[in-house]
């Protein structure tokens, strides 16, 4: 099975699109809300911590990290606070299976509050409202390779619907984590292949139209009117990060990850996190991306803290992160993770 997972991401990245950012696709793909990060601890560090990220947040970011989680079994609650007062719900179940490896299974969801509808003979509006439902359903699977070397897999289920038009496609992420590489303790590299599927299309009824034939015997007729097809919006993820212990209590770790994007510019990303008795956490980052003209990354500071306690034996962590936007309020992510 690691072999399998090891050569699937191998030939994914060779089969991957070109390792140039495409700021002239920007805003053509398809399923964006599969590029919404999720977990404030790895959005505090700016989204740099791939190759050190771990448990049930490391399933978005890199699905190596799963079975590096520290728990026997997780369960994690996050919502966030996104652009244009769009909320970002997500919850998370994890465990390790003894000589198999660590599962998990997750459910995301973005609301939008009440939509006004409009069409093309009452452009102001009909007097309806319409919320859409975009859902990602996802199954991760982790393992070490060795006491150093961790794989994983995840599998999402992408489905979409505004009013009467729906669309469903899958999505795959494979990544890999290696921790002590160089013989180096606490420096650690991580490469993650991320939304590997077939293009997404919609279908249904709001696609079909009412029109007369000419020269017909049945003059009236329905068109069904066939929409593009659109690609997933694929990125390639390599990440460097480095542990030092600071006194007998603290620990700093330090991130920095590259992101090429299939549908925008390159991204660079700087993390940092201090932890104090492995119960309080501070976290900082940066992201940054080229920019041209008509294209610009609204991205830059981010931060947060969290912090851990036990409460009759169960482990109960909460993280807070903000991350700063231009244009727009900044992203407020909160999440409690909870391990036996």
């Amino acid at each position: 099975m690691i072999k399998w997972i090891v050569s699937l991401l191998l030939i994914l990245i060779s089969a991957s699109p070109s390792p140039a950012g495409r700021g002239d696709k920007s805003g053509t793909a398809a399923a964006p809300e599969l590029l919404i990060p999720l977990g404030a601890r790895a959005i505090a560090q700016g989204g740099a911590s791939l190759s050190m990220v771990t448990g049930l947040e490391s399933i978005y970011w890199n699905p190596a990290g799963l079975a590096r989680m520290e728990r026997r079994a997780s369960a994690m609650f996050s919502h966030t606070s996104y652009l244009a007062d769009i909320g970002v719900d997500y919850v998370a179940v994890g465990g390790e299976v003894s000589g198999f490896g660590s599962l998990a299974l997750t459910l995301r969801s973005l609301s939008f509050g009440e939509i006004p509808v409009t069409t093309e003979d009452e452009p102001d509006g009909t007097g309806e409202s319409t919320s859409p439902t975009f859902l990602t359903i996802g199954g991760t699977f982790s393992r070490h390779i060795s006491d150093r070397i961790s794989a994983g897999i995840t599998s999402n289920v992408v489905y979409e619907k505004m009013a009467n038009v729906s669309a469903t496609t899958f999505a795959f992420n494979a990544g890999v984590q290696y921790d002590g590489i160089g013989g180096i303790d606490g420096l650690s590299v991580g490469v993650v292949i991320k939304n590997i599927g077939p293009s997404l299309k919609y279908d249904g009824e709001g696609l079909e139209r009412d029109v007369e034939v000419n020269d017909a015997l049945n003059s009236q007729s329905t068109l069904t009117i066939d929409a593009a097809t659109s690609q997933l919006p694929s990125t390639i993820e390599v990440g460097l990060g480095y542990t030092s212990m600071l006194g007998a209590r603290g620990q700093l770790r330090l991130s920095s990850v590259f992101q090429n994007n299939d549908f925008s510019e390159d991204e660079y990303k700087l993390g940092g996190e201090y932890v104090y008795d492995g119960k309080v956490f501070v976290r900082g980052g940066y992201s940054m991306a080229s920019e041209s003209e008509g294209q610009e990354y609204i991205y830059g500071l981010s931060g947060g803290v969290g912090i851990v306690s036990m409460i009759s034996g169960v482990e109960v962590q909460i993280n807070y992160a903000y991350r700063a936007a231009r244009y727009f309020g900044g992203n407020h992510v909160i999440d409690v993770i909870i391990g036996i």
